[in-house]
């Protein structure tokens, strides 16, 4: 009886999912929450402060301090660790790490007698993170698209963003080309972690690479023009790009209970991770994601991109590609609209949605209180089209439930028409929004059992590098939980806010009232 850890280190927080697929079941799951558990590295939801309100960064040395205690609550909690035959992992896309050339002698020199941030911090040749909610790179952005235009998109799956690895590095070797030059390694955060977990240098894989502008997936590797003008000397920097075992598992590591030398499967994004989590990593059905941010995914039959730019194409750990259109206003605006009409989860998620009617008398508010992703908008502030601060805490939740499905809805027409969404994340529990989703989409919304998705498919991936079909897997670890069924006497209504929230997207930052 083998078991399989898969390691999901998300923005906030990192967990640890244990699953045995012989008796089909999840054996563990334990978390990290780095505001709670880490606030010594001063990253309260995963973020450094910052005046620029565009800059996210992190501190890389919180992930490592993460990894440790997250398994040392792991083997607390009583697991047998021995039973582990392989380790999995994902990262929240598109953060890069900066190693300097001191980094593969500390990787191989990792001792238990002291901590990995401890042991590591002097091979960082930059002291943090950009992360996925950076919006600062607008001007490498422009650059790269004037350079390459329609065909950075075409080969590497997106147009340049500013939240992608290359605009981040092309804009991190401007400004800073002393520490640009003292970098010998750019990872990922998954390739990091990974790395770390190996005592080697690990590859980056297909689904978290194509998140960087600088992958082609067209030939499935770092495409050689694009790395050039991105920035000086690049190309030797970057990771191999594969897929399967990145390699043993560290001695340090044993420290844990995990036994030295396991397979350590190519750690992918949280995103990929989730398609396969989620039992959507073949085609036909879609992935809603409700995490702080909100993405919709699927897998793609064929390499196809976004006509508008907003959507993104990544390989899929499974095979083939994926789509994915993200949403950075997800559930830390759902936040921020619940504290502001000062109510309870129980009233967000299902009173609101008992009180008013579906539609809302046509009231909608896109809650962009941070600079928004799809589409890239770098101007914060509500859309909407009523006096929204005015009206009842149940209007304006579902003004702004609304607002975002439909625009979900829209910027992933480019993917396709689905019968089925999948759900997952935290606001998923939430009947009131999965009900929303099913009337908006007009499809049928699938909970699945395990929440953590990431986590799972980390664990999933995992075992299928050590042999274990994912088909069989699938069956067992992603079964349906709950369904909301559409109801198509709504259909009409959401058909026509559909182009009031195409409309809203173009407005002036704050409408007060229509």
């Amino acid at each position: 009886m083998a078991y399989y850890l898969g390691i999901d280190s998300s923005t906030q927080g990192m967990k640890g999912l244990v699953i045995d697929p012989d008796a089909g079941t999840v054996v563990r799951s334990v978390s990290v929450n780095f505001t709670a558990d880490l606030p010594q590295y001063h990253c309260p939801d995963g973020v450094l402060a910052h005046a620029d309100p565009l800059v996210k960064h992190a501190d890389p040395l919180l992930w490592l301090a993460a990894m440790d205690l997250l398994l040392a609550r792991l083997k607390a909690s009583g697991v047998e660790m021995g039973k582990i035959a392989g380790i999995g992992g994902d990262g929240q896309q598109h953060g890069s790490v900066y190693l300097n050339s001191r980094f593969a002698d500390a990787l191989a020199r990792l001792t238990p007698s002291s901590a990995l941030a401890e042991q590591l911090a002097p091979a960082l040749a930059r002291p943090t993170s950009p992360i996925w909610m950076d919006s600062s790179t607008s001007g490498a952005c422009r650059e790269l698209d004037a350079r390459f235009g329609a065909r950075l998109q075409a080969d590497t799956g997106s147009p340049a963003v500013e939240r992608f690895t290359g605009p981040q590095l092309r804009a991190f070797a401007a400004a800073e080309p002393e520490r640009y030059a003292q970098t010998a390694r750019v990872h990922l955060v998954s390739s990091f972690l990974c790395s770390v977990l190996i005592g080697g240098d690990a590859p980056v894989d297909t689904g978290d690479g194509a998140g960087m502008n600088l992958l082609n997936l067209r030939t499935l590797d770092w495409d050689e023009e694009i790395a050039a003008f991105t920035a000086p000397g690049l190309l030797p920097k970057l990771p191999k790009v594969g897929t399967g075992v990145a390699g043993g598992l560290h001695p340090y590591f044993a420290k844990y209970g995990l036994r030295p030398g396991v397979p350590v499967a190519v750690w992918t994004g949280d995103n990929p991770a989730s398609l396969v989590g989620t039992g959507a990593w073949g085609a036909g059905v879609a992935v809603v994601s409700l995490g702080t941010s909100d993405t919709f995914f699927a897998a793609l039959k064929e390499f196809r991109t976004d006509p508008e730019g907003c959507g993104h194409v990544f390989g899929n750990p499974a095979g083939g590609f994926m789509s994915l259109a993200c949403f950075k206003n997800g559930s830390l605006a759902r936040d921020r609209v619940r504290r502001e009409t000062r109510t309870e989860w129980a009233f967000f998620d299902e009173t609101a949605f008992e009180r008013t009617p579906p539609g809302n008398g046509g009231r909608l508010a896109l809650p962009w209180f941070v600079p928004e992703i799809t589409p890239p908008v770098l101007t914060s502030g509500v859309r909407a089209n009523y006096a929204f601060a005015e009206a009842p805490s149940e209007v304006r939740i579902r003004a702004v439930v609304e607002a975002q499905a439909l625009a979900m809805r829209s910027h992933a027409l480019w993917i396709g028409a689905f019968e089925v969404l999948r759900v997952t994340g935290g606001a998923s529990k939430s009947l009131g929004i999965r009900q929303v989703l099913a009337d908006v989409f007009q499809a049928r919304v699938e909970s699945v059992a395990v929440a953590d998705s990431a986590a799972l498919g980390a664990a999933l991936l995992a075992a299928r590098a050590d042999g274990v079909p994912l088909e069989k897997m699938t069956e067992t670890f992603s079964p349906v939980t709950a369904v909301c069924e559409p109801r198509k006497e709504q259909a009409a209504v959401y058909d026509g806010l559909l182009r009031e929230v195409c409309r809203l997207e173009k407005a002036a930052p704050y409408v007060s009232g229509q």
